[in-house]
Protein backbone atom coordinates (compact mmCIF):
# COMPACT_ATOMS: atom_id res chain seq x y z
CA UNK A 1 0.00 0.00 0.00
CA UNK A 2 2.79 2.42 0.95
CA UNK A 3 4.65 1.64 -2.26
CA UNK A 4 1.50 2.34 -4.30
CA UNK A 5 0.99 5.69 -2.60
CA UNK A 6 4.63 6.63 -3.19
CA UNK A 7 4.32 5.73 -6.88
CA UNK A 8 1.12 7.76 -7.26
CA UNK A 9 2.74 10.69 -5.48
CA UNK A 10 5.72 10.61 -7.83
CA UNK A 11 3.42 10.61 -10.87
CA UNK A 12 1.27 13.39 -9.45
CA UNK A 13 4.32 15.69 -9.29
CA UNK A 14 4.13 15.97 -13.08
CA UNK A 15 0.52 17.28 -13.07
CA UNK A 16 -0.39 20.94 -13.35
CA UNK A 17 -2.45 22.81 -10.72
CA UNK A 18 -5.78 22.58 -12.55
CA UNK A 19 -5.18 18.87 -13.19
CA UNK A 20 -4.59 18.30 -9.46
CA UNK A 21 -7.77 20.28 -8.68
CA UNK A 22 -9.90 18.27 -11.11
CA UNK A 23 -8.47 14.98 -9.89
CA UNK A 24 -9.18 15.92 -6.25
CA UNK A 25 -12.83 16.72 -7.05
CA UNK A 26 -13.09 13.46 -9.01
CA UNK A 27 -11.76 11.38 -6.12
CA UNK A 28 -14.16 13.04 -3.67
CA UNK A 29 -17.09 12.50 -6.12
CA UNK A 30 -16.28 8.81 -6.51
CA UNK A 31 -16.03 8.43 -2.75
CA UNK A 32 -19.44 10.09 -2.27
CA UNK A 33 -20.97 7.87 -4.98
CA UNK A 34 -19.61 4.73 -3.34
CA UNK A 35 -21.00 5.77 0.06
CA UNK A 36 -24.46 6.81 -1.25
CA UNK A 37 -25.90 3.25 -1.08
CA UNK A 38 -24.77 3.07 2.55
CA UNK A 39 -27.19 5.79 3.69
CA UNK A 40 -29.37 4.28 6.39
CA UNK A 41 -26.79 1.60 7.15
CA UNK A 42 -23.98 3.85 8.38
CA UNK A 43 -24.18 6.68 10.86
CA UNK A 44 -23.26 10.13 9.53
CA UNK A 45 -20.26 10.25 11.90
CA UNK A 46 -18.78 7.20 10.15
CA UNK A 47 -19.32 8.81 6.74
CA UNK A 48 -17.43 11.89 8.00
CA UNK A 49 -14.48 9.62 8.90
CA UNK A 50 -14.45 8.20 5.37
CA UNK A 51 -14.33 11.70 3.89
CA UNK A 52 -11.44 12.59 6.22
CA UNK A 53 -9.61 9.49 5.05
CA UNK A 54 -10.14 10.58 1.44
CA UNK A 55 -8.73 14.05 2.25
CA UNK A 56 -5.66 12.45 3.83
CA UNK A 57 -5.12 10.21 0.78
CA UNK A 58 -5.42 13.13 -1.65
CA UNK A 59 -3.03 15.21 0.49
CA UNK A 60 -0.35 12.52 0.38
CA UNK A 61 -0.69 11.94 -3.36
CA UNK A 62 -1.60 15.34 -4.82
CA UNK A 63 0.05 17.74 -2.41
CA UNK A 64 -1.06 20.98 -0.82
CA UNK A 65 -3.44 22.09 -3.62
CA UNK A 66 -5.16 18.70 -3.64
CA UNK A 67 -5.52 18.77 0.15
CA UNK A 68 -7.34 22.12 0.16
CA UNK A 69 -9.64 21.20 -2.74
CA UNK A 70 -10.43 17.79 -1.21
CA UNK A 71 -11.26 19.30 2.20
CA UNK A 72 -13.70 21.84 0.71
CA UNK A 73 -15.24 19.32 -1.72
CA UNK A 74 -15.74 16.73 1.04
CA UNK A 75 -17.67 19.23 3.19
CA UNK A 76 -19.87 20.20 0.24
CA UNK A 77 -20.59 16.59 -0.79
CA UNK A 78 -21.33 15.61 2.79
CA UNK A 79 -23.75 18.53 3.20
CA UNK A 80 -25.54 18.08 -0.13
CA UNK A 81 -25.71 14.28 -0.35
CA UNK A 82 -25.87 13.04 3.24
CA UNK A 83 -27.14 15.74 5.63
CA UNK A 84 -30.95 16.22 5.60
CA UNK A 85 -32.50 17.82 3.70
CA UNK A 86 -30.50 16.04 0.96
CA UNK A 87 -29.54 17.66 -2.33
CA UNK A 88 -29.63 21.06 -0.68
CA UNK A 89 -27.19 23.32 1.12
CA UNK A 90 -29.85 24.00 3.75
CA UNK A 91 -29.37 22.39 7.17
CA UNK A 92 -32.24 21.34 9.44
CA UNK A 93 -30.14 21.02 12.56
CA UNK A 94 -27.72 23.85 13.32
CA UNK A 95 -25.41 21.35 15.04
CA UNK A 96 -24.35 20.13 11.61
CA UNK A 97 -22.71 23.50 11.04
CA UNK A 98 -20.28 22.61 13.83
CA UNK A 99 -19.71 19.26 12.12
CA UNK A 100 -18.97 21.02 8.84
CA UNK A 101 -16.51 23.39 10.51
CA UNK A 102 -14.75 20.63 12.42
CA UNK A 103 -14.67 18.48 9.31
CA UNK A 104 -13.19 21.30 7.21
CA UNK A 105 -10.59 22.29 9.84
CA UNK A 106 -9.62 18.68 10.49
CA UNK A 107 -9.30 18.00 6.79
CA UNK A 108 -7.16 21.07 6.20
CA UNK A 109 -4.89 20.39 9.19
CA UNK A 110 -4.43 16.70 8.40
CA UNK A 111 -3.85 17.56 4.75
CA UNK A 112 -1.24 20.18 5.59
CA UNK A 113 0.51 17.81 8.01
CA UNK A 114 0.58 15.12 5.35
CA UNK A 115 1.99 17.57 2.83
CA UNK A 116 4.62 18.70 5.35
CA UNK A 117 5.69 15.12 5.97
CA UNK A 118 5.82 14.56 2.25
CA UNK A 119 8.04 17.62 1.79
CA UNK A 120 10.36 16.40 4.53
CA UNK A 121 10.47 13.00 2.90
CA UNK A 122 11.35 14.62 -0.41
CA UNK A 123 14.08 16.69 1.25
CA UNK A 124 15.47 13.65 3.03
CA UNK A 125 15.50 11.73 -0.25
CA UNK A 126 17.25 14.63 -1.97
CA UNK A 127 19.85 14.80 0.81
CA UNK A 128 20.40 11.07 0.52
CA UNK A 129 20.92 11.37 -3.23
CA UNK A 130 23.33 14.27 -2.77
CA UNK A 131 25.18 12.48 0.01
CA UNK A 132 25.59 9.46 -2.23
CA UNK A 133 26.81 11.71 -5.06
CA UNK A 134 29.21 13.44 -2.67
CA UNK A 135 30.52 10.06 -1.50
CA UNK A 136 31.03 8.88 -5.09
CA UNK A 137 32.83 12.11 -5.91
CA UNK A 138 35.06 11.78 -2.84
CA UNK A 139 35.89 8.22 -3.90
CA UNK A 140 36.87 9.47 -7.36
CA UNK A 141 38.96 12.25 -5.85
CA UNK A 142 40.78 9.73 -3.66
CA UNK A 143 42.01 8.03 -6.83
CA UNK A 144 42.95 11.23 -8.67
CA UNK A 145 46.65 11.55 -9.47
CA UNK A 146 46.67 15.03 -11.04
CA UNK A 147 45.05 18.39 -10.39
CA UNK A 148 43.50 18.32 -13.87
CA UNK A 149 41.56 15.19 -12.88
CA UNK A 150 40.39 16.89 -9.69
CA UNK A 151 39.07 19.86 -11.68
CA UNK A 152 37.20 17.63 -14.14
CA UNK A 153 35.57 15.64 -11.32
CA UNK A 154 34.62 18.87 -9.53
CA UNK A 155 33.08 20.47 -12.61
CA UNK A 156 31.05 17.33 -13.37
CA UNK A 157 29.69 17.18 -9.82
CA UNK A 158 28.52 20.80 -9.69
CA UNK A 159 27.06 20.63 -13.18
CA UNK A 160 25.01 17.51 -12.42
CA UNK A 161 24.03 18.14 -8.79
CA UNK A 162 23.66 21.92 -8.55
CA UNK A 163 23.49 23.04 -12.16
CA UNK A 164 26.25 25.64 -11.75
CA UNK A 165 29.60 26.14 -13.43
CA UNK A 166 32.67 25.65 -11.23
CA UNK A 167 36.40 26.25 -11.44
CA UNK A 168 39.21 25.54 -8.96
CA UNK A 169 41.82 28.28 -8.49
CA UNK A 170 45.09 26.89 -7.13
CA UNK A 171 46.95 29.13 -4.65
CA UNK A 172 50.65 29.18 -3.80
CA UNK A 173 51.62 30.71 -0.47
CA UNK A 174 48.20 32.35 -0.18
CA UNK A 175 48.32 33.98 -3.63
CA UNK A 176 46.49 33.01 -6.83
CA UNK A 177 48.17 33.42 -10.19
CA UNK A 178 45.11 34.32 -12.25
CA UNK A 179 47.16 34.39 -15.46
CA UNK A 180 48.30 30.80 -15.10
CA UNK A 181 46.71 28.39 -17.64
CA UNK A 182 45.55 26.08 -14.83
CA UNK A 183 43.53 28.91 -13.24
CA UNK A 184 41.48 29.81 -16.31
CA UNK A 185 37.73 29.13 -16.23
CA UNK A 186 34.73 29.29 -18.59
CA UNK A 187 33.42 32.43 -16.86
CA UNK A 188 35.00 35.71 -15.64
CA UNK A 189 36.22 36.12 -12.06
CA UNK A 190 36.42 38.92 -9.53
CA UNK A 191 40.03 38.58 -8.45
CA UNK A 192 39.76 40.63 -5.26
CA UNK A 193 36.86 38.47 -4.03
CA UNK A 194 38.89 35.31 -4.57
CA UNK A 195 41.85 36.76 -2.64
CA UNK A 196 39.53 38.00 0.11
CA UNK A 197 38.18 34.47 0.49
CA UNK A 198 41.73 33.26 1.14
CA UNK A 199 42.58 36.07 3.55
CA UNK A 200 39.33 35.83 5.54
CA UNK A 201 39.11 32.01 5.28
CA UNK A 202 35.34 32.46 4.81
CA UNK A 203 32.95 31.84 1.93
CA UNK A 204 32.11 35.01 0.00
CA UNK A 205 28.61 35.13 -1.59
CA UNK A 206 27.94 38.19 -3.75
CA UNK A 207 24.21 38.27 -4.57
CA UNK A 208 24.60 41.28 -6.87
CA UNK A 209 26.67 39.18 -9.28
CA UNK A 210 24.36 36.15 -9.26
CA UNK A 211 22.57 37.31 -12.44
CA UNK A 212 25.82 37.92 -14.35
CA UNK A 213 28.27 35.50 -15.89
CA UNK A 214 30.78 36.37 -13.17
CA UNK A 215 31.44 33.90 -10.37
CA UNK A 216 29.34 35.02 -7.40
CA UNK A 217 30.41 32.42 -4.82
CA UNK A 218 34.01 31.91 -3.65
CA UNK A 219 34.70 29.01 -1.24
CA UNK A 220 38.22 28.86 0.30
CA UNK A 221 39.79 25.39 0.05
CA UNK A 222 41.21 25.18 3.55
CA UNK A 223 43.29 22.07 4.26
CA UNK A 224 45.08 21.01 7.44
CA UNK A 225 48.23 23.08 6.85
CA UNK A 226 47.25 25.88 4.46
CA UNK A 227 44.59 27.21 2.12
CA UNK A 228 45.22 25.44 -1.17
CA UNK A 229 42.98 27.55 -3.39
CA UNK A 230 39.45 28.82 -4.02
CA UNK A 231 36.37 27.15 -5.47
CA UNK A 232 34.54 29.68 -7.69
CA UNK A 233 30.89 29.09 -8.70
CA UNK A 234 28.81 30.90 -11.35
CA UNK A 235 24.98 30.73 -11.10
CA UNK A 236 24.24 32.38 -14.45
CA UNK A 237 22.88 29.23 -16.12
CA UNK A 238 20.74 28.26 -13.11
CA UNK A 239 17.04 29.22 -13.02
CA UNK A 240 16.99 29.78 -9.23
CA UNK A 241 19.66 30.88 -6.82
CA UNK A 242 21.48 28.41 -4.59
CA UNK A 243 19.84 27.92 -1.18
CA UNK A 244 21.44 27.17 2.19
CA UNK A 245 21.49 23.40 1.57
CA UNK A 246 23.16 23.94 -1.79
CA UNK A 247 25.84 26.13 -0.22
CA UNK A 248 26.43 23.55 2.51
CA UNK A 249 26.95 20.91 -0.16
CA UNK A 250 29.39 23.18 -1.99
CA UNK A 251 31.36 23.78 1.21
CA UNK A 252 31.42 20.05 2.00
CA UNK A 253 32.89 19.25 -1.39
CA UNK A 254 35.27 22.19 -0.98
CA UNK A 255 36.68 20.54 2.15
CA UNK A 256 37.20 17.29 0.25
CA UNK A 257 38.83 19.19 -2.63
CA UNK A 258 41.22 20.94 -0.23
CA UNK A 259 42.37 17.63 1.25
CA UNK A 260 42.79 16.14 -2.22
CA UNK A 261 44.85 19.08 -3.52
CA UNK A 262 47.01 19.00 -0.40
CA UNK A 263 47.54 15.26 -0.86
CA UNK A 264 48.64 15.79 -4.45
CA UNK A 265 50.93 18.60 -3.31
CA UNK A 266 52.71 16.37 -0.81
CA UNK A 267 52.88 13.54 -3.35
CA UNK A 268 54.62 15.94 -5.73
CA UNK A 269 56.97 17.11 -2.98
CA UNK A 270 57.78 13.51 -2.03
CA UNK A 271 58.38 12.56 -5.67
CA UNK A 272 60.68 15.55 -6.15
CA UNK A 273 62.51 14.65 -2.94
CA UNK A 274 63.02 11.08 -4.18
CA UNK A 275 64.27 12.39 -7.51
CA UNK A 276 66.64 14.80 -5.78
CA UNK A 277 67.88 12.02 -3.52
CA UNK A 278 68.59 9.74 -6.48
CA UNK A 279 70.27 12.57 -8.36
CA UNK A 280 72.34 13.48 -5.32
CA UNK A 281 73.41 9.86 -4.83
CA UNK A 282 74.42 9.62 -8.48
CA UNK A 283 76.30 12.91 -8.29
CA UNK A 284 78.10 11.83 -5.12
CA UNK A 285 79.11 8.53 -6.72
CA UNK A 286 80.48 10.27 -9.80
CA UNK A 287 82.33 12.87 -7.73
CA UNK A 288 83.80 10.25 -5.44
CA UNK A 289 85.03 8.13 -8.34
CA UNK A 290 86.38 11.14 -10.22
CA UNK A 291 88.13 12.54 -7.16
CA UNK A 292 89.86 9.25 -6.39
CA UNK A 293 91.07 9.00 -9.98
CA UNK A 294 92.46 12.54 -9.87
CA UNK A 295 94.36 12.28 -6.60
CA UNK A 296 97.14 10.01 -7.87
CA UNK A 297 98.20 12.09 -10.91
CA UNK A 298 97.91 15.27 -8.85
CA UNK A 299 100.27 13.87 -6.21
CA UNK A 300 102.77 12.97 -8.92
CA UNK A 301 102.54 16.47 -10.46
CA UNK A 302 103.05 18.09 -7.06
CA UNK A 303 106.08 15.90 -6.32
CA UNK A 304 107.70 16.56 -9.68
CA UNK A 305 107.08 20.30 -9.46
CA UNK A 306 108.52 20.47 -5.95
CA UNK A 307 111.58 18.41 -6.92
CA UNK A 308 112.26 20.76 -9.82
CA UNK A 309 112.18 23.83 -7.60
CA UNK A 310 114.12 22.26 -4.70
CA UNK A 311 116.46 19.86 -6.51
CA UNK A 312 120.23 19.78 -6.33
CA UNK A 313 120.46 21.51 -9.70
CA UNK A 314 118.85 24.88 -9.30
CA UNK A 315 116.64 25.97 -12.16
CA UNK A 316 117.10 29.35 -13.74
CA UNK A 317 114.34 31.83 -14.39
CA UNK A 318 111.78 31.60 -15.87
CA UNK A 319 111.81 27.78 -15.46
CA UNK A 320 111.90 28.13 -11.67
CA UNK A 321 108.84 30.38 -11.70
CA UNK A 322 106.99 27.97 -13.94
CA UNK A 323 107.73 25.03 -11.63
CA UNK A 324 106.47 26.98 -8.65
CA UNK A 325 103.31 27.95 -10.51
CA UNK A 326 102.78 24.31 -11.44
CA UNK A 327 103.14 23.32 -7.80
CA UNK A 328 100.81 26.08 -6.55
CA UNK A 329 98.11 25.25 -9.07
CA UNK A 330 98.46 21.54 -8.35
CA UNK A 331 97.97 22.26 -4.64
CA UNK A 332 94.90 24.35 -5.46
CA UNK A 333 93.49 21.57 -7.64
CA UNK A 334 94.22 18.98 -4.97
CA UNK A 335 92.38 21.14 -2.46
CA UNK A 336 89.36 21.17 -4.76
CA UNK A 337 89.53 17.40 -5.12
CA UNK A 338 89.81 16.96 -1.36
CA UNK A 339 86.84 19.27 -0.88
CA UNK A 340 84.78 17.17 -3.27
CA UNK A 341 85.72 14.00 -1.40
CA UNK A 342 85.05 15.61 1.96
CA UNK A 343 81.61 16.90 0.99
CA UNK A 344 80.62 13.46 -0.33
CA UNK A 345 81.84 11.69 2.79
CA UNK A 346 80.22 14.19 5.14
CA UNK A 347 76.88 13.99 3.33
CA UNK A 348 76.91 10.20 3.35
CA UNK A 349 78.00 10.04 6.99
CA UNK A 350 81.11 8.03 6.12
CA UNK A 351 83.53 10.43 7.81
CA UNK A 352 83.68 9.50 11.48
CA UNK A 353 85.21 11.91 13.97
CA UNK A 354 88.44 10.87 15.61
CA UNK A 355 88.17 13.08 18.70
CA UNK A 356 91.35 13.60 20.68
CA UNK A 357 92.84 16.39 22.72
CA UNK A 358 95.01 18.58 20.49
CA UNK A 359 96.83 21.85 20.69
CA UNK A 360 95.02 24.46 18.63
CA UNK A 361 98.34 26.09 17.70
CA UNK A 362 99.63 22.87 16.15
CA UNK A 363 96.44 22.28 14.14
CA UNK A 364 96.45 25.85 12.82
CA UNK A 365 100.15 25.54 11.98
CA UNK A 366 99.49 22.32 10.05
CA UNK A 367 96.82 24.12 8.02
CA UNK A 368 99.25 26.93 7.19
CA UNK A 369 101.98 24.50 6.26
CA UNK A 370 99.59 22.54 4.01
CA UNK A 371 98.88 25.63 1.92
CA UNK A 372 102.51 26.67 1.67
CA UNK A 373 103.04 28.73 -1.47
CA UNK A 374 99.26 28.90 -2.08
CA UNK A 375 99.07 31.71 0.46
CA UNK A 376 100.54 33.90 -2.27
CA UNK A 377 102.95 35.90 -0.15
CA UNK A 378 100.34 36.85 2.47
CA UNK A 379 101.51 37.27 6.04
CA UNK A 380 99.69 35.04 8.52
CA UNK A 381 99.67 36.41 12.06
CA UNK A 382 98.60 33.94 14.77
CA UNK A 383 97.65 35.10 18.26
CA UNK A 384 97.06 32.16 20.62
CA UNK A 385 97.92 32.43 24.29
CA UNK A 386 100.60 30.00 25.50
CA UNK A 387 98.27 28.70 28.23
CA UNK A 388 95.38 28.15 25.82
CA UNK A 389 93.76 24.84 26.81
CA UNK A 390 93.70 21.75 24.64
CA UNK A 391 90.64 21.28 22.44
CA UNK A 392 88.92 17.95 21.84
CA UNK A 393 88.64 17.66 18.06
CA UNK A 394 89.48 15.69 14.97
CA UNK A 395 92.82 17.23 14.05
CA UNK A 396 92.71 16.21 10.37
CA UNK A 397 89.23 17.63 9.81
CA UNK A 398 89.97 20.83 11.73
CA UNK A 399 93.15 21.24 9.70
CA UNK A 400 90.90 21.17 6.61
CA UNK A 401 88.74 23.89 8.21
CA UNK A 402 91.63 26.25 8.81
CA UNK A 403 93.26 25.55 5.45
CA UNK A 404 89.97 26.33 3.68
CA UNK A 405 89.45 29.53 5.66
CA UNK A 406 93.05 30.65 5.04
CA UNK A 407 92.78 29.84 1.34
CA UNK A 408 89.58 31.89 1.03
CA UNK A 409 91.19 34.78 2.90
CA UNK A 410 94.22 34.65 0.60
CA UNK A 411 92.04 34.57 -2.52
CA UNK A 412 90.05 37.67 -1.70
CA UNK A 413 92.73 39.77 0.00
CA UNK A 414 95.16 42.17 -1.68
CA UNK A 415 98.63 40.69 -2.38
CA UNK A 416 100.99 41.00 0.57
CA UNK A 417 98.20 41.80 3.07
CA UNK A 418 97.97 40.25 6.51
CA UNK A 419 95.67 37.41 7.55
CA UNK A 420 95.03 37.28 11.29
CA UNK A 421 94.11 34.23 13.37
CA UNK A 422 93.12 34.87 16.97
CA UNK A 423 91.87 32.50 19.66
CA UNK A 424 90.50 33.13 23.12
CA UNK A 425 88.74 31.08 25.78
CA UNK A 426 85.42 32.58 26.90
CA UNK A 427 82.73 30.99 29.06
CA UNK A 428 83.80 27.40 28.44
CA UNK A 429 84.23 27.77 24.67
CA UNK A 430 87.09 28.44 22.28
CA UNK A 431 86.45 31.47 20.06
CA UNK A 432 88.66 31.35 16.96
CA UNK A 433 88.54 34.02 14.26
CA UNK A 434 90.19 34.18 10.83
CA UNK A 435 90.18 37.74 9.45
CA UNK A 436 91.54 39.27 6.27
CA UNK A 437 91.87 42.71 4.70
CA UNK A 438 89.73 42.06 1.64
CA UNK A 439 86.38 43.53 0.54
CA UNK A 440 84.43 41.56 3.14
CA UNK A 441 81.15 39.72 2.78
CA UNK A 442 78.49 41.43 0.71
CA UNK A 443 75.01 41.66 2.30
CA UNK A 444 73.58 39.53 -0.51
CA UNK A 445 76.01 36.70 0.30
CA UNK A 446 75.51 36.52 4.06
CA UNK A 447 72.54 34.13 3.97
CA UNK A 448 73.85 31.91 1.16
CA UNK A 449 77.57 31.77 1.91
CA UNK A 450 77.38 28.27 3.42
CA UNK A 451 75.39 26.77 0.54
CA UNK A 452 77.19 24.24 -1.61
CA UNK A 453 78.60 25.46 -4.93
CA UNK A 454 77.72 29.04 -4.02
CA UNK A 455 80.66 31.28 -4.84
CA UNK A 456 78.95 34.58 -4.11
CA UNK A 457 78.95 37.85 -5.99
CA UNK A 458 82.78 38.05 -5.97
CA UNK A 459 83.24 34.65 -7.64
CA UNK A 460 84.70 36.30 -10.73
CA UNK A 461 87.74 37.33 -8.70
CA UNK A 462 89.04 33.81 -8.04
CA UNK A 463 88.60 30.23 -9.15
CA UNK A 464 86.93 27.60 -7.00
CA UNK A 465 83.96 25.29 -6.54
CA UNK A 466 82.20 27.11 -3.74
CA UNK A 467 82.56 24.21 -1.30
CA UNK A 468 85.04 25.60 1.24
CA UNK A 469 82.64 27.29 3.66
CA UNK A 470 80.08 24.52 3.25
CA UNK A 471 82.66 21.90 4.31
CA UNK A 472 83.78 24.08 7.20
CA UNK A 473 80.23 24.39 8.47
CA UNK A 474 79.58 20.66 8.24
CA UNK A 475 82.81 19.85 10.12
CA UNK A 476 82.15 22.45 12.81
CA UNK A 477 78.55 21.24 13.24
CA UNK A 478 79.86 17.68 13.58
CA UNK A 479 82.03 18.96 16.47
CA UNK A 480 78.86 20.46 18.03
CA UNK A 481 80.26 23.92 17.42
CA UNK A 482 79.19 27.02 15.54
CA UNK A 483 80.54 29.10 12.68
CA UNK A 484 79.46 32.63 11.70
CA UNK A 485 80.44 35.40 9.31
CA UNK A 486 80.86 39.13 9.84
CA UNK A 487 82.83 42.11 8.57
CA UNK A 488 85.37 44.08 10.55
CA UNK A 489 84.68 47.80 11.13
CA UNK A 490 88.03 48.72 9.57
CA UNK A 491 87.32 46.54 6.56
CA UNK A 492 87.81 42.90 5.75
CA UNK A 493 85.95 39.66 6.36
CA UNK A 494 86.00 37.59 9.53
CA UNK A 495 84.93 33.98 10.05
CA UNK A 496 84.41 33.05 13.68
CA UNK A 497 84.48 29.45 14.90
CA UNK A 498 83.22 28.47 18.35
CA UNK A 499 84.19 25.09 19.83
CA UNK A 500 83.30 23.72 23.24
CA UNK A 501 86.02 23.39 25.83
CA UNK A 502 85.74 20.34 28.02
CA UNK A 503 87.87 19.12 30.93
CA UNK A 504 91.13 19.13 29.02
CA UNK A 505 94.11 17.27 30.47
CA UNK A 506 96.91 19.45 31.80
CA UNK A 507 99.99 19.75 29.64
CA UNK A 508 103.15 19.55 31.71
CA UNK A 509 105.30 22.66 31.43
CA UNK A 510 108.85 22.25 30.22
CA UNK A 511 111.44 23.10 32.85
Amino acid sequence: MLTTITTLSARAEQLSTWQKTALSVLVCSLSAALMDPLIGHLDLANIVMVFLLVVLFVSVTLGRVGAIVAAVASVLFFDVLFVPPRFSLAVENAQYLVTFAVMLITGLISGQMAVGLKDKERQALQREIRTRALYDTARKLAGAIAVTQVKEICQTFFDEELGVAAVILIAQDGLIDFDAPDNQGPFPLERHLAQNAIRSEKTIHNEAMANTRYASIYVPLKASTAIRGVLALSQFDRATRLNADDLSLAKALGAVLAITIERLHYVEVASQADLDRVSERLRATILSALSHDLKTPLTVIMGLAESLSRGDTALVEPALTVSRDIYANAVRLKTMVNNLLDIVRLEQGRMALGLEWHSLEEVVGAGIQYLGQSLGGHTVRVRIAPDFPLVEMDAILMERVFSNLLENAAKFSPPGSTIEIEASAQEGAAHISVCDQGPGFLPTDRDTAFERYNRGALAHMQEGLGLGLSICQMIIKAHDGDISLHNRPQGGACVQVVLKLGDAPQVPQEP
